[in-house]
């Protein structure tokens, strides 16, 4: 497994979760690592995604201020710390990295070449 995510599960709303992504080893770290999810029935769409190199992060605005993305080089380990979550935050999250990428295709799906195998958030009313 390229990319192994973990951390998911079901959550009032309001609460928090931390997700994880650990990278089996340095070659499926990309240049840029993101998260992503995907509700049933809809696109896989861009949560997050961070700078390997420097640290800058990028975010959706529909979880700006309430998500941050981060990651530890020395463990190879991508995280996602999710608080006052919502409903509408339920989904498969996926991690993904993206060796390549320039900073203006990286929130599309199509500039990450590793995809994790996601992690169930349920976030109940």
């Amino acid at each position: 497994v390229q990319l192994q995510a973990s951390g998911g599960g079901l959550v009032q709303a309001g609460g928090s979760l931390r997700l994880s992504c650990q990278a089996s080893e340095s070659t499926y770290v990309g240049r840029y690592m993101g998260w992503f999810r995907q509700a049933p029935g809809k696109e896989r769409d861009f949560v997050a995604a961070i700078k390997w190199s420097g640290g800058h992060s990028y975010y959706a605005d529909s979880v700006k201020g309430r998500f941050t993305i981060s990651r530890d080089s020395a463990k190879n380990t991508l995280s996602l710390q999710m608080n006052s979550l919502r409903p509408e935050d339920t989904a498969v999250y996926y991690c993904a990295s993206a060796p390549r990428a320039i900073l203006s295709s990286i929130s599309s799906t199509g500039a990450y070449e590793y995809w994790g195998q996601g992690t169930q958030v349920t976030v109940s009313s």
